[in-house]
C-alpha cells in the first residue's frame, strides 16, 4: 500500500536556512526571472508552505534583501574594526565584498542590491525604500570609521567623512557592477587598491 505524501512544511524546515536559499535564488536570477517553482525547489518547501512562512513573492524578495542588508552591515562593522588601521579596514571590506561577488563555484553574481534591487526600485516603492535604506546603512558604517580616522590623524583634519563614505561606497558599487560584467578578480583588486589610496590621502 502506497502511503500518501504528507503535505505542508518538511520536518527539517529551518527558516534561516530557507531564507538564505531564497536570497541565493534571487541573487542568481533576479526578481523577475525567479519563479515560485524555483524558490520551492531551492527550499524544498511547496508553494503553500512558502506562502505561509514568508508571504507572497514580493514578501520573499523583501525579506531576502533585509537579510542581505543585515549581513552586509555586520560584515562591514567587523572589517572596519577601529583597532585596525583605516587602510587595513577598507582592504578587508573590499576583499570580503569580492569574495561575495565572485563565489568559488558558479558565475560571478555581484551585489544582490545593486544587481537586482536597483532594477526593481524603478517600479516598486517598497524595494526602492529598502535599497535606499541599505545604501545609507553602508554609508554610515564607512562614515563612522572615517570620523574615527580623522580624530586619530589617519586622514587630514579637514577631510569630510560624509563625502569620503560615499566615495568608499562608490568603490564598492563599482566592484559589484564590474564583477558581474566579467572583470577579472586581479583587475578588481587593483581598482579597490586605487580607491583605498585615494580615500586615505597619504
Amino acid at each position: 500500500m502506497k502511503l500518501a505524501r504528507p503535505r505542508g512544511r518538511p520536518r527539517a524546515y529551518d527558516p534561516e536556512k530557507a531564507l538564505g536559499d531564497i536570497r541565493d535564488v534571487f541573487w542568481r536570477h533576479g526578481y523577475s526571472a525567479t519563479s515560485l517553482d524555483d524558490l520551492s525547489a531551492a527550499t524544498g518547501m511547496n508553494r503553500p508552505s512558502l506562502y505561509g512562512a514568508f508571504g507572497a513573492k514580493e514578501d520573499l524578495y523583501l525579506k531576502a534583501l533585509d537579510r542581505y542588508r543585515a549581513e552586509g552591515v555586520a560584515a562591514m562593522m567587523a572589517a572596519l574594526d577601529p583597532k585596525l588601521s583605516l587602510r587595513e579596514g577598507l582592504a578587508r571590506v573590499y576583499e570580503t565584498a569580492l569574495s561575495m561577488y565572485l563565489p568559488d563555484k558558479g558565475a560571478a553574481r555581484g551585489c544582490l542590491l545593486i544587481g537586482t534591487a536597483a532594477v526593481e526600485a524603478m517600479s516598486d516603492e517598497k524595494v526602492r525604500r529598502v535599497l535606499g535604506d541599505s545604501l545609507r546603512d553602508f554609508d554610515q558604517e564607512f562614515e563612522k570609521r572615517f570620523r574615527a580616522a580623522r580624530k586619530s590623524g589617519e586622514i587630514a583634519r579637514d577631510s569630510d567623512p560624509v563625502l569620503l563614505a560615499k566615495f568608499a561606497s562608490a568603490v564598492l558599487h563599482t566592484l559589484a557592477l564590474r564583477s558581474r560584467a566579467g572583470d577579472a578578480r586581479k583587475e578588481l583588486e587593483k581598482t579597490a587598491k586605487a580607491g583605498i589610496e585615494m580615500l586615505c590621502g597619504k
